[in-house]
C-alpha cells in the first residue's frame, strides 16, 4: 500500500517537474545561452523585423536624463532632482523563449535608470513579505503596522496595502518634503485647487503618483526592518543569478531609523532621481522568474499565489494590478495581443513584458513609449 501511494504521488508530481525542466535558467555570470528563433518555433524574419523596429524607434527624449526628467515633469510645482541620475545609453533589449535568448540588440549589460519599472520590483518586495508572514493580508490597513502618524487620520487610516499596491489609495500628506497633490497634478486648476481637493474613498480611483509609491516603500522598509535593496538582493536577485551591478537608490535626504540603524528609504521610480539602476539582462532574469511562476531551478522564491494576485485587475482600473500593467480590455490594451500578457513600464521606454501562454519575456530599453504595443504585436506575428 505504501509503495502504491508513493508511486501515485510521483505520477501526480510529474507534470510540474516536466514544466520546470522545459525552462532554461541562465547561470550566474555566464553568457546567456542563445537559440535561433526557428529552433523554438518562432519565425526568424518576424523577430528580426521586431528588433529592427526597436532600433529605429528610440525614445525621443534627451540621452541626458537630467534634462529629459526636468522637461518631462515641468508642470509639477516645486519639482526638482533629489536623487541620483545617470545619462542613458541607446536602444537595447532581449527576447527570451523558454528562457533562451532568441534575439538581443544594443548593450544588454549596460546599467541604466529604469524609472517606474522599479514599481514592479517594489510590489514584489511586498509579495516576499506576504510569503514570509510579515504581511498577514494585503487587505489589512497599513496603520495596523505603521503607527508613526504616516497613516493617521480618518482618511489615511483606512488605506490598505492593496490600495497602495494598486495606486488607488488617495493617500494625502507629504513625504521627504514632497506633497501628494504636487505629483502629476490635473490639467485644470492651480495650487489652491490641488491642495484642497475632495479626497476619494480608497480603492475607488486609480491615480499614478510617486509620492504615494514612496510611502509604500517607506512602510515596507519598516515592515522588513531592513533596507529594501538588501531584501531584494538576498531574497531574489542573488538566487536568480543577477549581476553585482544593479543598484536601488532613494532621495539623498530620505533616511529613516529602524532598530537604532539609519537606513535609506528607496523610491519606486525616478522622476525626481533614484529608483533602480539595472541592466537589461538583470531585468530579463526578473521577468523570467515571473514567467516560471516564481520558481528558479526548482527553488520557489516567490509564491504563484502572489503572482496571481499581482497580475489581477484592480476594480478602478482593469489595466493595472499590483504595480504591473495588464493587457486587459481597457484604455491600455494592445490590439492582437493575448489578455494574459502583463508588463512593467517606466519613463523613457523601459519595459519588461511577460507572456505566460507563449513562454516569452521581452525586455526593452529606450523604446519610444507609444510604440511598445506595435513592437509586441510584431513579435506575436512571429509565433
Amino acid at each position: 500500500m505504501r509503495f502504491a501511494l508513493c508511486f501515485l504521488l510521483l505520477i501526480l508530481a510529474a507534470p510540474v517537474a516536466t514544466a520546470q525542466a522545459g525552462f532554461y535558467y541562465p547561470p550566474r555570470g555566464a553568457d546567456w545561452e542563445t537559440r535561433s528563433p526557428e529552433s523554438l518555433g518562432l519565425d526568424e524574419a518576424a523577430i528580426a523585423e521586431a528588433v529592427d523596429f526597436a532600433r529605429a524607434n528610440e525614445y525621443s527624449g534627451s540621452r541626458d536624463l537630467r534634462r529629459a526628467i526636468l522637461e518631462g515633469f515641468e508642470r509639477e510645482p516645486y519639482h526638482e532632482l533629489l536623487g541620483p541620475v545617470k545619462k542613458r545609453g541607446g536602444p537595447a533589449g532581449l527576447i527570451l523563449k523558454n528562457g533562451y535568448v532568441v534575439a538581443s540588440w544594443g548593450d544588454t549589460r549596460r546599467v541604466d535608470m529604469t524609472f517606474s519599472v522599479t514599481k514592479s520590483f517594489l510590489s514584489t518586495v511586498a509579495g516576499l513579505a506576504a510569503d514570509r508572514g510579515l504581511l498577514r493580508s494585503v487587505d489589512d490597513p497599513v496603520s495596523e503596522y505603521i503607527w508613526d502618524g504616516t497613516f493617521a487620520g480618518e482618511h489615511n487610516s483606512g488605506i490598505t496595502w492593496s490600495h497602495l499596491l494598486q495606486q488607488n489609495s488617495d493617500w494625502t500628506g507629504s513625504l521627504w518634503g514632497l506633497h501628494d497633490w504636487a505629483d502629476r497634478p490635473p490639467r485644470e486648476g492651480g495650487i489652491d485647487d490641488w491642495k484642497h481637493r475632495e479626497l476619494r474613498t480608497p480603492g475607488t480611483v486609480m491615480e499614478y503618483n510617486d509620492v504615494r509609491v514612496n510611502v509604500l516603500a517607506y512602510a515596507l522598509t519598516h515592515l522588513w526592518r531592513q533596507p529594501l535593496p538588501r531584501v531584494l538582493k538576498e531574497e531574489l536577485m542573488d538566487p536568480v543569478g543577477a549581476s553585482a551591478t544593479w543598484r536601488w537608490f532613494g532621495y539623498d535626504h530620505a533616511w529613516t531609523v529602524v532598530d537604532g540603524l539609519k537606513m535609506q528609504s528607496v523610491t519606486g521610480g525616478g522622476h525626481s532621481g533614484g529608483g533602480i539602476f539595472i541592466s537589461a539582462e538583470d531585468m530579463a532574469r526578473f521577468g523570467l522568474l515571473f514567467l516560471s511562476d516564481g520558481s528558479w531551478e526548482g527553488e520557489q522564491l516567490l509564491s504563484p499565489g502572489w503572482i496571481e494576485q499581482a497580475v489581477s485587475p484592480s476594480a478602478p482600473n482593469p489595466n493595472y494590478g499590483f504595480m504591473w500593467w495588464l493587457n486587459r480590455p481597457g484604455s491600455r490594451q494592445w490590439e492582437g495581443v493575448p489578455e494574459s500578457v502583463y508588463y512593467a513600464a517606466g519613463f523613457g521606454g523601459n519595459f519588461i513584458v511577460v507572456c505566460p501562454e507563449q513562454d516569452l519575456v521581452m525586455v526593452l530599453r529606450w523604446l519610444e513609449p507609444s510604440r511598445i504595443g506595435e513592437f509586441v504585436g510584431k513579435v506575436f506575428e512571429g509565433i
